[in-house]
């Protein structure tokens, strides 16, 4: 019983990481993850909306 409860655990984990997702490469991807939007860093409220009111 233990030795087939052994196996059972060892073969699921083996088909978990078998079937794990496979990702591109960072330079292959189209998303730019590494770099920071245009908007993203700056202080809240002063620009990232144009020139408005002035």
């Amino acid at each position: 019983m233990l030795r087939r409860l052994t196996l059972l655990v060892l073969g699921s984990a083996l088909l978990a990481l078998a079937s794990s997702c496979a990702t591109k490469q960072p330079e292959e991807s189209s998303i730019p993850w590494s770099r920071p939007a245009s908007w993203e860093g700056g202080v809240p409220g002063m620009g990232g909306m144009g020139n408005q009111g002035m």
